[in-house]
């Protein structure tokens, strides 16, 4: 769904609508924002929403688990773990192939021959935009600017 579509003009005015005359509190009101959310993301391609659900549980259960430790250690250690998985996740997705393709130019300029596997999927809509947000959010809980979110 495209923000200039007919789709969209249908959907906005549809989740302001639940979001200010149905849901009753900021509970409720989260709720339709996430699901209206997840939904538009899911209308571009449906296959990558695991993706944005994982990062999202993943950033959001850390937040909790680092403001709720309070062995420096450990702290560091579930920063690290989110940090390798978020960051992980946006190299396999963005940078694999250019990596892969690099490499295959440099060896073949030898003369060897390669045959370097590559990943045959595009790339997902706003990876990057929604890991660095998730990282900062983990960053800000773990240097304690920000307490992290339950709800």
């Amino acid at each position: 769904m495209l923000f200039n579509s007919f789709e969209f003009l249908l959907f906005l005015p549809t989740i302001f609508f639940l979001h200010w005359l149905i849901a009753r509190g900021p509970r409720e009101q989260n709720a339709v924002l996430l699901s209206a959310s997840y939904f538009f993301y899911a209308c571009w391609d449906w296959r990558f929403l695991f993706l944005l659900t994982f990062s999202t549980v993943l950033d959001f259960i850390t937040g909790i688990k680092i403001h709720e430790t309070k062995k420096r250690g450990k702290r560091k250690l579930l920063l690290f773990l989110s940090l390798s998985i978020n960051l992980g996740l946006l190299g396999i997705f963005k940078y694999y192939n250019f990596f892969v393709e690099s490499l295959t130019k440099i060896i073949s300029t030898t003369g060897l021959k390669t045959d370097l596997w590559t990943l045959n999927i595009i790339l997902p809509v706003g990876i990057s935009f929604y890991t660095f947000h998730g990282i900062s959010y983990i960053v800000d809980v773990y240097k304690e600017r920000v307490e992290p979110e339950r709800n």
